[in-house]
């Protein structure tokens, strides 16, 4: 029996995550500790008290505004979803529905599942040898796309760091494509912002068809709570908003992340060390004789070995899981691994210098 669903949604693959058990985690870039007991403790208080009989704002507009606070942006310019991969949907909903998305190969898969999912077009443009994004191809990708007078052309999506690499494109290069993407909506993805180098919240408060994602979890240590944000001009998160489903951040996650923005200070530190113990694997790993590991600016690192097959299969056998990237476009060997406690870190590095040459 055929059943009702369109073709692009029968035709789309699943989202390519296969769940493993092992004792040292580092395949989903999570941050490498739990949220503090103590404050774990002061949002089960806050949400015991609340009344749960009751819907949440109808758009986290409490949230919304300490958002704003902490990011020192427009609380009218703040939207707020249950994770900022539904903000990738809703982006495209917003702006390239019947039109096209634009964005880099490889890269985080929801841009192209959803594009392909919602019925857009999708443009890959491969990065360079160096993972560097080619912003002259880029550019040129946009052209032929011209808006009609009250429709965008459609949506760029850049992380920035970027996405399994770790690079980091440069900001004039992202002010040269914002000048010259006027009828596109300009998505600069920051998940990982806090281990990299500055943010582009400046080129957004310049640009108004600039949109920045944040999300919770990963510095923060929130992936379990599902909380993301867009930070935007107000006139496109006022548009954004009539995408969000009404009452659609809970009491319970909103509270978690309001009592995490009145503690930042766990968090920052948290950070520093993960900063730290990524550049120490980064050095432990420079003499490994057939793996080589890319400069990072996430909680990540790539590497590429000879068969990326037998290198997770020789850490998973000690007790390790990664994540295999070679299936990705100009990735072939390669392999992600989150950056762990310290103790972690001394597992998959006693692992990968024993591993198979």
């Amino acid at each position: 029996m055929q059943i009702p669903v369109r073709h692009a949604v029968f035709s789309s693959p699943d989202y390519p995550f296969d769940p493993v058990s092992a004792p040292v985690k580092l395949d989903q870039n999570e941050s490498s500790e739990d949220f503090p007991d103590d404050l774990k403790a002061l949002v089960l208080k806050r949400v015991a008290a609340a009344e749960w009989n009751r819907y949440p704002d109808l758009h986290a507009d409490t949230l919304c505004a300490a958002i704003a606070g902490f990011e020192q942006w427009s609380p009218s310019g703040v939207v707020v979803t249950t994770g900022s991969n539904v903000l990738i949907s809703l982006l495209i909903q917003l702006s390239a529905l019947g039109g096209r998305v634009v964005t880099v190969k490889s890269n985080f898969a929801l841009y192209g599942l959803d594009a392909q999912l919602l019925g857009s077009r999708l443009s890959e443009v491969p990065l360079r040898e160096d993972h560097s994004v080619d912003f002259d191809a880029v550019i040129a990708a946009l052209e032929g796309a011209s808006a009609h007078a009250d429709e965008p052309a459609g949506v760029i999506y850049l992380p920035r760091p970027h996405a399994p690499t770790g690079s980091q494109c440069p900001l004039d290069a992202l002010e040269r494509l914002a000048q010259l993407s006027r009828g596109w909506l300009l998505v600069i993805d920051e998940a990982y912002v806090h281990f990299g180098e500055g943010s582009a919240a400046e080129l957004a408060r310049r640009h108004a068809h600039v949109v920045l994602l944040r999300t919770f979890s990963k510095a923060w240590g929130l992936a379990g709570a599902r909380v993301g944000y867009a930070l935007s001009s107000d006139a496109v998160a006022r548009q954004l908003r009539k995408l969000v489903p009404p009452f659609a951040v809970s009491v319970m996650q909103s509270e978690c992340i309001r009592v995490a923005l009145e503690n930042p200070g766990y968090m920052h530190e948290r950070v520093q060390g993960i900063v730290r113990e990524r550049d120490r694997i980064t050095r432990a790993l420079s003499d490994h004789p057939t793996w080589t590991v890319s400069p990072s600016s996430g909680n990540f690192l790539l590497i590429r070995t000879p068969d990326a097959q037998q290198a997770f299969d020789h850490l998973l056998t000690n007790g390790v899981l990664v994540r295999r990237q070679d299936r990705h476009f100009g990735l072939e060997g390669c392999i992600r691994v989150t950056v762990g406690t310290r103790a972690e870190n001394d597992v998959f590095l006693r692992a990968a210098h024993a591993a198979p040459r």
